[in-house]
Formats: structure tokens, C-alpha cells, sequence
């Protein structure tokens, strides 16, 4: 049994820029990163990904074999759009996906020309530099509903027995304006400590996400959830099991957790 994960995707490209401070800031993010695979419990044959760079009306998955990078992105040196990670993607995998939606009364649509988002092919680039497992990649809906995403998560669950790792990729603090100031902001501690708590509870973690806009610095680190709605998924995928804060920093004066579930 897999379990499943949410890890922040760092800012960008940064883990790919030349040294320098931008680099040096997610550097314990990298660091993170570059274990992720060895702390599995065992090498997973395939990936689905939630990222928050993806948001259609309906849930989109993922039926492309040959996925390309979509540099979705701006202001960064011109090698940063020319990175490669060449992982296949999965079309048995989408099929599979898209029947288990179906099956919790959620549709959903394929989709086949649009690239992997930054959310995807960045930190699975520093994670699994191989890219050699297949990936299936699943949008957030819109109107960013809690529920909703819980939902994607519990009806994806079955994938974890069959060795297949979810992995919600966003970022547990994502307000650009404070990112940018590099200071320490009392708000951004505040969701961090709820969050590590709120999200080891298996009892009471799935009503404390629907009710995330409640805790303290919640509107403050999400000024716009989308960056959040990839932890729901990755909850829902393991509802009845124990989380772990599985990393934890303070990157450019603000608090960041990952969790593992499962």
C-alpha cells in the first residue's frame, strides 16, 4: 500500500537556477525532494498528480503517452524553459482514473495535448530525475470546493493497494506579495502550526479542511486556494489513516509544511 503525499512544488524553476540566493532559500525543499523516493515503502509503479496549476470547469485527467513541459512561468533565465523530464504518461492509468470518478458520481474528461505545468515536471524532475515511471496527471475543478477535492481523494483511494502514489502538489503557503517581501510573517506561522496539527487527526482532519478559511493566517497564506486544494486530494486518498508532517521549513521568512498520509 502506497501511501499518498502533499509536497510543496518550490517557486519555480528555482531549484534549477544557478547558485545564488533564490537557490540557496529552497535549498531545504530540494534537499526533501531528492530523498523523496528512497523514503518510499517501496517503488511505486505509477504517479498521479494533482497540481495547482490546472483548474477546468470539469475534472480534466491526462490521456496524452508523451506529455511535454508546459513552462507556465515567467522571469526566469532562458535555460529555465528548456527543461526536460521525459517521464511517459499513462493512458491505462487515465482510463482506470476516469472509471473510479465515474464510479463516486464525478465526471470528468480527457484531455491529451496539454503539457505537464510546472506543479508536475518540477519537483518530480528533482524527486524522480529518471523519469522513468509513468504519470497520470488529474486537474483541480473550479470553484475550488473542499469537499469536492476531498471527494477525488477518497474515490482515488483504491489506486494506493494498487502500488500507484498520489501526490498533491501545491504549496502550503502561497500568497506571492509575502513570498517576495522575505519576511517573517506571524500569519503564515499560524496556518503552518494549525495545519501540522489539523492534518495528523484522521478523526477530525476532513472537517477541519472544509472549514480550512476558519483557521488562524488562512486567508493570508491563501489569498486564492488553488495551491491548497491538492492537500484535500491527497487527504481524501488515505481519509482513515494517520497523517505525518513529513517536511517542514521556513523558506524566505515563511513557515512551509509537506504532509505524508498513510
Amino acid at each position: 500500500m502506497q501511501p499518498s503525499f502533499f509536497i510543496n512544488h518550490g517557486g519555480g524553476p528555482c531549484f534549477f537556477l544557478e547558485p545564488g540566493p533564490m537557490r540557496t532559500a529552497w535549498a531545504p525543499l530540494e534537499a526533501y525532494l531528492r530523498g523523496f523516493a528512497t523514503n518510499l515503502p517501496k517503488r511505486p509503479d505509477a504517479l498521479i498528480v494533482i497540481s495547482g496549476h490546472w483548474e477546468e470547469a470539469v475534472p480534466h485527467i491526462h490521456t496524452g503517452a508523451t506529455p511535454s513541459p508546459l513552462y507556465d512561468y515567467g522571469g526566469f533565465p532562458s535555460h529555465t524553459y528548456e527543461i526536460e523530464w521525459p517521464a511517459p504518461g499513462h493512458p491505462v492509468l487515465a482510463e482506470r482514473v476516469a472509471s473510479l470518478l465515474d464510479k463516486a458520481g464525478i465526471d470528468s474528461k480527457p484531455e491529451r495535448t496539454r503539457g505537464w505545468d510546472h506543479g508536475v515536471f518540477i519537483p518530480l524532475k528533482v524527486a524522480f530525475p529518471e523519469a522513468d515511471l509513468p504519470v497520470v496527471q488529474l486537474s483541480l475543478q473550479k470553484g475550488l470546493d473542499p469537499e469536492v477535492h476531498l471527494a477525488f481523494g477518497r474515490a482515488l483511494s483504491p489506486l494506493r493497494a494498487e502500488n500507484v502514489l498520489i501526490i498533491g502538489s501545491g504549496q502550503s503557503y502561497h500568497n506571492m506579495q509575502g513570498f517576495f517581501s522575505g519576511r517573517p510573517e506571524p500569519a503564515a506561522q499560524a496556518f503552518d502550526h494549525w495545519l501540522r496539527d489539523k492534518m495528523t487527526d484522521a478523526v477530525t482532519r476532513e472537517q477541519a479542511l472544509r472549514d480550512w478559511q476558519s483557521a488562524p493566517g488562512a486567508r493570508t497564506s491563501h489569498p486564492r486556494e488553488e495551491h491548497l486544494l491538492p492537500l484535500m486530494v491527497a487527504a481524501g486518498a488515505a481519509y482513515s489513516e494517520r497523517g505525518h508532517v513529513d517536511f517542514s521549513a521556513e523558506i524566505l521568512g515563511k513557515a512551509i509544511s509537506g504532509f505524508r498520509f498513510g
